[in-house]
């Protein structure tokens, strides 16, 4: 059986066009697909989609939801510490909160977080231990033998 791939990112946002502005500057691209409380950007190898709050909410079943993600994070690497420096400003640039400055990290890599105009938390990082391939996909070292 082939391994379930995540091909698409939900966040629930509180204003659809604030959330495109800010992944535009970021570097994604709005998908023709998009309508106005739901948009779809186009990332390497993902979408992302920014789907109001309020419409999220009643689709789930679940009742409301937690502003942001305290739990988890989505990540973002890069082959250099400098490319992360300059992705991490480009982000604080379009909105994002600086959540914590990059630095060396304990476990040897290099890495900061931002949470974006609707509190998901983002984790920039160059990680010396990992590859990226051309396309920018991740390559952990057990994945090439």
């Amino acid at each position: 059986m082939k391994t379930a791939r995540i091909s698409l990112v939900t966040l629930g946002v509180a204003d659809v066009a604030r959330a495109v502005r800010f992944y535009e500057a970021l570097g994604w691209s709005k998908a023709a697909e998009s309508v106005e409380r739901t948009a779809f950007m186009l990332g390497e190898g993902i979408v992302l989609s920014l789907w109001h709050r309020d419409d999220m909410i009643a689709d789930g079943g679940e009742g409301a939801l937690p502003t942001g993600s305290g739990s988890a994070a989505l990540g973002i690497n890069f082959e250099t510490p400098e490319a992360a420096d300059a992705f991490y400003a480009r982000a604080v640039t379009a909105g994002a909160d600086p959540v914590k400055p990059l630095q060396t990290a304990f476990w040897g890599g290099y890495s900061g977080n931002f949470r974006d105009p609707d509190g998901h938390l983002f984790e920039v990082a160059h990680n010396p231990f990992w590859r990226l391939d051309a396309d920018g996909r991740l390559i952990l070292p057990s994945s090439e033998d």
